[in-house]
């Protein structure tokens, strides 16, 4: 092989050797993380009830963009749906978020803060009047399969503070898969094939 040749092959081993952990670094920034992973409590598949509010909604919560954004997908069966999105910001050690739905609200929120599966968001809003006023988010983890969302309000800087939402979030769990034969996947009735053949030693 001639010179320029294997001039060539080891500027192309030596960017691929430079580069590739670097990638490698870059698509695990987040998922290795543990600040990133504080509100993976909430992920899931949830039925959510408001107390004193017939019917129910339905939430998805799951990660996009490498594992660095929080997503949450909800609609309460009834025309109305929407989309949280909160994220940690490694650059200023700060969590973020966003609500949008499709009757054209949007708030964002500046200030979050996630620890021991409890996760409050605060940001300032505009009532349909004018007037300024303050939104507050809090995420708290009941128990493995139950979360609970209350979303706050304040006209008064933060003085005081009136409930304008809360939900219970209950765990979605999987169906159990069915074989199509009246059996249930994955799940044995009576001994094994193998516990027979021991008998029949026996």
């Amino acid at each position: 092989m001639s010179t320029p040749g294997v001039l060539c092959l080891l500027a192309v081993g030596a960017s691929t050797w430079l580069i590739g952990p670097l990638k490698a670094k870059a698509a695990d920034a987040c998922s290795a993380n543990a600040e990133n992973r504080k509100l993976d409590y909430w992920l899931g598949d949830w039925v959510v009830t408001n107390p004193g509010s017939p019917g129910s909604s339905r939430s998805k919560v799951h990660l996009e963009l490498g594992q660095c954004v929080v997503v949450e997908t909800w609609d309460n069966g009834k025309g109305h749906s929407g989309e949280n999105r909160f994220a940690y910001s490694a650059d200023d050690k700060s969590w973020r978020g966003m609500f949008a739905d499709n009757e054209g609200r949007v708030h964002v929120f500046f200030e979050g803060k996630v620890a021991s599966g409890r996760a409050e968001f605060d940001g300032p809003s505009r009532r349909p009047d004018g007037r300024a006023m303050l939104n507050r988010i809090r995420i708290v983890r009941v128990s493995a399969d139950k979360v609970e969302q209350i979303w706050e309000k304040s006209i008064d800087e933060g003085v005081a503070w009136s409930t304008a939402f809360r939900g219970e979030y209950t765990r979605q769990m999987p169906p159990i898969a069915s074989t199509g034969s009246g059996d249930i996947e994955g799940t044995q009735f009576g001994p094994s094939a193998d516990e027979v053949a021991i008998c029949r030693m026996g």
